[in-house]
């Protein structure tokens, strides 16, 4: 897929856990490492406003689109 989702170097920088981060986002661990891993298939804008929130950034700071190798 061609969108990445960059949340390991923000909870680094906050010293969050995964545990505390869904927490505080309201969904479950497994769920965070089921966008982590590049595996989600959609996000809810309510979800994505969440995530901004507790990390303090911008959509564009966790997403990022890279081209695929397809062409």
């Amino acid at each position: 897929m061609a969108i990445v989702v960059d949340i390991d170097r923000r909870l680094a920088e906050r010293n969050m856990s995964v545990g505390e981060f869904a927490a505080a986002i309201g969904i479950t661990p497994a769920n965070v490492a089921v966008l982590k891993n590049g595996r989600a298939k959609a996000i809810r804008f309510t979800t994505l406003d969440a995530i901004c929130r507790t990390l303090d950034c911008q959509p564009g700071d966790v997403l990022r689109w890279v081209p695929d190798d397809g062409g």
